[in-house]
C-alpha cells in the first residue's frame, strides 16, 4: 500500500514540476500575493491631503497648522482664501479635509476664553474620515492643553486632573501590517492548496487518465492520498517561505509555538483539502473546477473576518461563518504570531476546525470514491 502511495505521490510532483507555470504558480505567485497584500492592505491613514482655512491669521492659529502637520497624519496642501475655494478643494477631491479657524481664535487663547475651529471632513470612504477625525481631535485637543488653561477648541474645557496613559497590547505601534500579514499568509495557503488540489484531479479526468489509474493495483484511498498528500506538502512549504518573508522583511513578530503553527497548520489543511477534493467530484473540467475554486474561496475571505468583523454581520450570517474553514485558521495565526498563545487558549478553534476537516475529508471522500466506481 505504501509502495503505491509513494510512486503516486512522485507521479504528480513530476507532473506538477514539469510545467513551468506551474512552478511559477506554486512559489512565485504567494510571494508576489504577500509582498502587494503586505504593503496594500492597510488601515493605517497617514499623509491625509488636507487645507488649512485661516480667518484668524494669528501666530496660535498658524501653530496649530504646524501642529496638526507635525503630527505626520496631515499633509497641508491648500491654504485657501473663501469659503468658496474650500468647497471646490473637497468637491474635486484634491483634499480629504479642511481645518477651518475662525476670526478671533489667537485672542481668545490668550484670554483664556472659550473658542472654536472646525474640521470638515471628506465623508465618501467613511472608514478614513472617521480616522481623520480622530487623528484632528487628538492633535487639536493636546494643542489646547498647551495654549489655554480654558481652550474651548471643540468643546475642550478645562481639564480635570486625570493622568490618562494610553497603551496598546500585542501591537504596540498599531501597525495594520501586524494584523493583516498573518491572515494573508492563511489566504495565500487555502488559494494555493484549493486550486492544486481541485485542478490535478479534474486534468487527469479531462485527459483521460483517470481510466488508467482506475484499472491499477490502487485502491481508491491510496488514490485520494497520493493525490492530496503532495500538495499538502507543498503547501507547507508555502507556509514557510510567505512567514519566512513575513518576519524577515516585514518584521511581523512571531512571538508563539512555531511547533504549534506546524500542527494547526495541518488541521486546516485536512479542511481544505477536503474541500478541493470534494470540487473535483462536482467537476467535470478545468474551467469548472477554477469557477468553483472561486466561488467557494471569495465568501470564504469575506465571511473570515479578515476584512470585515464577524460581529458586524447579520445574525444568520454569523453562524454560517462557523462552517468556514479560514474564520479558526486566522484566530490561530494571529494568536500565535501576535499573542504568543498557547493551546490551552486556541484548543478551541483547533478542535472546531479538526471536527469540521473531518466532516470535510470524510464527505468528499465518500464521493471520491462513488465518482472512481
Amino acid at each position: 500500500m505504501f509502495e503505491r502511495i509513494k510512486e503516486m505521490v512522485v507521479k504528480e510532483f513530476s507532473q506538477v514540476f514539469r510545467d513551468r507555470r506551474m512552478k511559477a504558480i506554486i512559489f512565485v505567485t504567494p510571494i508576489l500575493q504577500l509582498l502587494i497584500f503586505g504593503y496594500a492592505v492597510t488601515t493605517d491613514v497617514k499623509s491625509i491631503n488636507t487645507a488649512f482655512y485661516d480667518l484668524d491669521h494669528s501666530y496660535e492659529s498658524r501653530e496649530l497648522g504646524r501642529r496638526l502637520e507635525a503630527s505626520g497624519y496631515f499633509i497641508i496642501t491648500g491654504t485657501p482664501s473663501s469659503a468658496k475655494e474650500m468647497g471646490d478643494l473637497l468637491d474635486r477631491g484634491k483634499v480629504l479635509a479642511v481645518l477651518q479657524v475662525n476670526k478671533g481664535f489667537g485672542r481668545d487663547l490668550a484670554r483664556g476664553v472659550p473658542t472654536e475651529v472646525q474640521m470638515i471632513v471628506d465623508g465618501t470612504d467613511s472608514n478614513t474620515a472617521s480616522v481623520a477625525m480622530d487623528y484632528s481631535t487628538r492633535v487639536i485637543n493636546r494643542f489646547g492643553k498647551e495654549f489655554g488653561t480654558r481652550a474651548g477648541i471643540q468643546r475642550v474645557v478645562k481639564p480635570a486632573r486625570i493622568d490618562l496613559r494610553s497603551r496598546a497590547w500585542y501591537n504596540p505601534d498599531l501597525r495594520s501590517r501586524n494584523y493583516n500579514v498573518p491572515g494573508v499568509i492563511a489566504i495565500i495557503i487555502m488559494l494555493t492548496c484549493l486550486l492544486l488540489t481541485a485542478m490535478a484531479v479534474v486534468r487527469e479526468r479531462e485527459i483521460g487518465t483517470m481510466e488508467q489509474l482506475m484499472v491499477t493495483p490502487l485502491k481508491p484511498v491510496e488514490l485520494m492520498l497520493g493525490k492530496t498528500i503532495p500538495f499538502a506538502l507543498i503547501s507547507y512549504f508555502d507556509m514557510a517561505l510567505v512567514t519566512t518573508i513575513g518576519v524577515f522583511w516585514f518584521d511581523i513578530p512571531i512571538k508563539g509555538s512555531i511547533p504549534l503553527l506546524v500542527l494547526s497548520t495541518a488541521i486546516y489543511l485536512l479542511s481544505v483539502l477536503g474541500v478541493g477534493l470534494f470540487i473535483s467530484t462536482i467537476s467535470r473540467t478545468q474551467q469548472q473546477a477554477l469557477m468553483a475554486t472561486f466561488l467557494f474561496y471569495i465568501p470564504a475571505v469575506l465571511l473570515s473576518g479578515f476584512m470585515f468583523p464577524i460581529e458586524n454581520m447579520p445574525v444568520a450570517i454569523q453562524y454560517g461563518t462557523y462552517l468556514n474553514p479560514l474564520r479558526y485558521f486566522l484566530v490561530i495565526i494571529r494568536g500565535i504570531f501576535l499573542k504568543g498563545n498557547g493551546i490551552d487558549i486556541l484548543w478551541p478553534q483547533m478542535a472546531a476546525l479538526l471536527l469540521l476537516g473531518v466532516v470535510v475529508i470524510m464527505t468528499s471522500s465518500l464521493r471520491f470514491r462513488k465518482r472512481l466506481g
